[in-house]
């Protein structure tokens, strides 16, 4: 059978890695039979090429490779073709799925977060940043600002901002500013990452005291259909193209 190798960026904090790996056992839980292997691009272990060369060394010849990344940026263009360029490994057919985003799955797991600690929709009361990590790559911030407007005209709440962690505007304190500007008295932010780190840990000091923090997506059953989904739907590109 194909190995299923799911690739994440890397953290220097463990909680991220940890993250994925239960993400992971999700994926694992609802396709018991498949080989579910996971791995990081950068600052965690195992890194992607070993992760590939261990599947080639049980005796897979092909694998796909599912990054767990929100957007097509950087990361998702250059890093992982890279990192499978290097792993040199002629003997193992890699195929390279979608990301993740976009998808509506993740949207409901984004809302779902934000239910878990209290918001409810219809609350006029209530401001919403959907705070992602930003890219020099416009289309993957263009992506966070549609789903914010998207929920700006269907949830009933103040006001909807995007905001960026790094590397884009606008930034967590304009979107706060703005939504206040619109009679926000509350401020929730909703989190456009897959696990926690140094820059959700930043999108949580720039939102201020008082604001309500919702968690990553992290282990959500529908991130792992998703996975899922993206890798079979690898293999039936991949069976297309070879038919």
């Amino acid at each position: 059978m194909t190995a299923l190798v799911a690739v994440a960026h890397g953290s220097r904090d463990p909680r991220s890695a940890a993250v994925v790996h239960e993400l992971l056992d999700v994926v694992r839980a609802l396709a018991p039979s498949l080989d579910v292997r996971g791995s990081f691009l950068d600052l965690s272990v195992p890194l992607l090429g070993d992760v590939l060369r261990g599947a080639y060394a049980d005796g897979h010849r092909s694998a796909v490779v599912v990054p767990l990344l929100l957007g097509k940026a950087f990361h998702a263009r250059v890093d992982v073709p890279g990192a499978v360029a290097d792993a040199r490994l002629p003997g193992l057919d890699v195929t390279i799925s979608d990301v993740l985003g976009p998808d509506p799955r993740l949207e409901s797991a984004a809302l779902r977060r934000l239910a878990s600690v209290g918001v409810r929709s219809r609350d006029r009361t209530l401001g919403v940043v959907l705070a992602g990590a930003g890219s020099s790559h416009a289309p993957a911030n263009a992506l966070v600002s549609s789903i914010a407007a998207r929920w700006a005209a269907g949830a009933g709440w103040a006001g909807v901002e995007a905001a960026f962690a790094s590397a884009a505007t606008p930034d967590v304190p304009t979107a706060v500013a703005r939504l206040r500007a619109r009679g926000a008295r509350r401020i929730a932010v909703a989190s456009w990452f897959l696990a926690p780190g140094f820059l959700p840990d930043r999108v949580t000091r720039l939102a201020g005291e008082g604001a309500i923090i919702a968690p990553p997506l992290g282990p959500d059953p529908e991130v792992a259909e998703l996975i899922l989904h993206r890798y079979r739907s690898a293999l039936t590109a991949d069976l297309a193209r070879t038919a």
